[in-house]
């Protein structure tokens, strides 16, 4: 096995130190990748032995870190999984010469966050080709044979759901006439123009429209300048939606900073810290971009070399492509999603 750039993880033992093998789902306690209490499937009982290779970008936000850390606690909880986890990086060559290493070992399959789809369909394609069960996590390939099956946030989905409820505000509030500002991210990553394309969409259903727009750079730091940047130039909000909730971190710095607390306030991504605003009264809602979509590829890859099929359908097959949904968390159903948010 490499050395550095790997690192191996069990659900029996782990550097010697025996595990319990969670596989009636029934923690004590609601633990990363836990999935909220859901009842024990068939499928949970150990099969046939599973290798799987795990590869994301480097854990340089929260919630990439959280990827991993759920990930790497999902396959934990299986005693027919084996996990090895490829060291997180940014560069597409040294993520492809992972995949590489993985080709070469043999392993039943691949759980792929890529730095880049494009840059790593190639790879995939390899993999696939050599029997080799792919899953393609978040950033997809550019070409669909390149993996069996794609799991995926919904970028679209969350301005959607951001528009919506702000559109419930403007009315439960009794808005006539409202201020709606968004601070997004990175402006020219096409998850960024998703998330604005669905905002505006969904706000068009209340006849309503983005008046303040600013785009940070997914950090504290840029969300910080950002967000001063636009209470600078608009004396009056109403409704805030941050694209981010780990650049969410300096947004709220900035709007304390400010003293300025006259608007609602929504978030995006799902972090623990925003939850506990949530709770303490501090923010209004987030939108959850889920930060377990590796972990739901560790399962999902254990049921397809397992040829095992997803035990809440008929279709006896895992299907090809899945697209999670992103909830909108507020007061009323926080302690639902805690347990699954990250820390920024």
């Amino acid at each position: 096995m490499p050395g550095k750039a790997f690192r191996l993880a069990t659900a029996a033992a782990v550097a010697g130190v025996a595990l319990t093998a969670c596989t009636s789902n029934t923690p004590d306690a609601p633990t990363p990748g836990a999935g909220g209490g859901n009842a024990a499937s068939p499928n949970d009982a150990p099969g046939k032995k599973v290798t799987i290779g795990f590869s994301g970008p480097a854990a340089d936000h929260g919630w990439l870190a959280a990827i991993n850390s759920f990930a790497t606690a999902e396959a934990k909880k299986h005693s027919d999984v084996t996990l090895r986890v490829a060291e997180g990086t940014n560069d597409a060559s040294m993520q492809i010469s992972h995949i590489e290493t993985f080709i070469n070992d043999k392993v039943d399959a691949i759980v792929l966050l890529p730095t880049d789809g494009a840059a790593l369909t190639s790879v995939a394609t390899k993999a696939t080709q050599a029997g080799i069960t792919v899953v393609n996590v978040d950033r997809e390939f550019s070409s669909p044979s390149a993996a069996r099956t794609t799991i995926l946030g919904d970028n679209y989905g969350m301005g959607v759901s951001a528009g919506t409820y702000a559109c419930q505000l403007v009315k439960d509030k009794k808005l006539a006439d409202p201020v709606i500002a968004e601070i997004a991210g990175i402006d020219a990553l096409p998850l960024t123009q998703d998330r604005s394309r669905g905002f505006a969409d969904a706000l068009k259903g209340c006849q309503q429209t983005v008046d303040r727009r600013v785009a940070a750079q997914f950090t504290v730091e840029s969300g910080e300048a950002a967000a001063a940047n636009l209470l600078q130039a608009a004396p009056k909000l109403d409704i805030v939606w941050n694209h981010d909730d780990d650049q969410g971190v300096g947004v709220k710095a900035a709007f304390d900073n400010a003293k300025r607390s006259e608007f609602s306030f929504i978030g995006g991504a799902g972090s623990a810290n925003a939850m506990r605003w949530i709770k303490a009264g501090q923010m209004t809602a987030t939108v959850i971009y889920p930060p377990t979509q590796a972990a739901d590829g560790i399962r999902l890859a254990r049921l397809l070399v397992q040829q095992k099929g997803m035990s809440d359908l008929l279709q006896v097959e895992v299907p090809r492509r899945i697209v999670l949904n992103a909830p909108v968390v507020t007061s009323s159903n926080v302690d639902k999603y805690l347990p699954l948010g990250f820390e920024s």
